[in-house]
């Protein structure tokens, strides 16, 4: 086996300044041959192939049934369930929205300032002669209904209640006879529905023509009279979840990215939830946790079907969002967030530096220290065969092998966390630069504020993730200590994530 040399070595060939930085090296200064290779297991890299599975999610979409709307028994004036999801990887998960049958509490909603000239008549219905008949919309992302005042064929009540509900865009208002639950049962003595979504939908999506018997038999069935629709007149802000960054969007296409985690179908377009998937995904085992998710609208035929969300372990932009449909499906509606790491250049790839290899005792965005009697126990390193990904890295124990003190390194500022919120810290790393012998008591402990929260006695190993969750205070300070010549630590990709 072949071992890098020490970093000793490496000083030796790099003229020091008097301020303690390494002067750069101009390319082709030191032969990379001459530092052997990592030693480390397969997969522990990032592999940058693995790309959005589109195809299946096409294939999934194409047979996937979210379609609803108020059911015959249906209470009216309940709460919005909370989003669920339908679809894993491409296994359904048999989870239903949870909908009470008997009388429940209005739930409070926060209104918003949007009157009826905010929404535009996306169909008409076919009128209230003895002999008309029409149909409500079955659709996706149904969120619950009302029922208004029968006095008169009342628009305004409704989208003001559409406007009442957080999320709503769109209003289907309709004629339900035949229903004995409204003839008698609710309070409201009306049978004029307000069903209200969070997608805009046709005349297409009235499919629901009545035919139930809620009357004993041999009664009349349910029939459905004058169902019009109404959708917002702009697009609805989802907002930007905490801990997240706005990226893209809308547009119509869909990433088609590296770093690939898997996706998940939604029952409506909720970017929250979406945030909540990334942050619970199963960390990937050479990309670790997710950092970017995609979240888009599948539209199957011209109909709006269900709602993506893909997630990533690298954070991409709006140039990989190649995707704008397969066979019958789609893409519109595509928004991407990054998950935000509240540590600041945890990849060193801020390191300054013209040539092949540079190293510094501290610089712009990262400091080290070391102990009293110590000589550059913490250094960071632009130095590509050194990195786990880019050219980065940072490493503990003394470069030229002075001594055997531990180092520390710590973000120059504190970390812009907030007060009483959760977060995990990630990182990478490798105590594999020497050989088994010398790398034995490689250690590295993880401090937040002060106190070590993290102990790591990894022995000799290759690039290895590990993780802590802390409780932050605000404005916290994170610092990792440890190596000890020959035995060297070597840290990337460190993140902060609020959970």
């Amino acid at each position: 086996m072949v071992y890098l040399p020490r970093l000793s070595v490496i000083v030796g060939l790099v003229s020091l300044t008097s301020a303690a930085i390494v002067a750069r090296q101009k390319e082709g200064d030191i032969s990379l041959s001459a530092h052997g290779e990592h030693s480390s297991v397969e997969g522990s890299r990032p592999d940058p192939g693995r790309t959005t599975d589109s195809e299946l999610i096409a294939e999934v979409a194409e047979t996937i049934d979210q379609k609803s709307g108020p059911g015959v028994d249906e209470v009216p004036n309940q709460p919005v369930p909370d989003t669920i999801v339908t679809v894993v990887d491409g296994e359904a998960t048999g989870e239903k929205s949870a909908r009470q049958s008997r009388p429940a509490g209005d739930r409070a909603r926060a209104r918003r300032p949007r009157a009826v000239e905010d929404y535009t008549q996306v169909f008409a219905g076919t009128g209230t002669g003895a002999s008309d008949r029409d149909a409500s919309v079955q659709g996706t992302a149904y969120l619950t209904f009302t029922l208004v005042s029968n006095s008169t064929y009342n628009i305004e009540a409704c989208l003001d209640f559409c406007s009442s509900v957080s999320g709503c865009v769109f209003a289907n208002l309709y004629y339900e006879f035949n229903n004995y639950g409204l003839d008698f049962e609710a309070s409201e003595q009306s049978n004029l529905k307000c069903a209200v979504y969070g997608e805009v939908h046709t005349a297409v999506e009235k499919t629901n023509f009545g035919g139930q018997q809620s009357y004993p038999a041999p009664a009349p069935l349910i029939y459905i009279q004058h169902s019009g629709g109404w959708g917002i007149n702009e697009f609805v802000d989802p907002g930007v979840p905490s801990g997240y960054e706005y990226v893209f969007g809308p547009i119509n296409g869909a990433t088609s990215a590296p770093g690939y985690m898997g996706f998940v179908f939604l029952d409506r377009y909720d970017v929250h939830a979406c945030a909540v998937e990334c942050n619970q995904r199963a960390p990937d085992a050479v990309g670790g946790y997710c950092q970017f998710f995609n979240i888009w609208t599948a539209v199957v035929s011209g109909v709006p079907t269900t709602y993506t969300c893909s997630m990533y372990y690298t954070p991409t932009d709006a140039s990989t969002a190649t995707n704008t449909g397969q066979w019958n499906l789609q893409v519109t509606a595509s928004r991407g967030y990054r998950r935000k790491n509240f540590v600041i250049d945890g990849g060193f790839e801020g390191i300054p530096c013209s040539g092949t290899v540079c190293l510094y005792p501290s610089y712009a965005n990262w400091i080290g220290t070391s102990p009293p009697g110590g000589t550059d126990d913490a250094t960071f390193w632009y130095f590509a065969e050194w990195a786990r990904r880019g050219h980065g890295s940072a490493s503990l124990g003394s470069a030229p092998g002075f001594d055997a003190l531990p180092g520390t390194i710590t973000p120059r500022h504190p970390l812009a966390t907030i007060a009483g919120k959760q977060y995990r810290i990630e990182f990478w790393q490798h105590s594999s630069h020497n050989s088994p012998e010398s790398q034995a008591p490689s250690w590295v402990d993880v401090i937040w504020n002060g106190v070590v929260v993290l102990q790591v006695r990894p022995g000799y190993s290759p690039w290895s993730r590990y993780t802590v969750v802390v409780t932050a205070s605000g404005n916290d300070i994170l610092a990792f200590q440890g190596g000890q010549f020959p035995a060297y630590t070597f840290l990337d990709d460190i993140s902060a994530w609020q959970l």
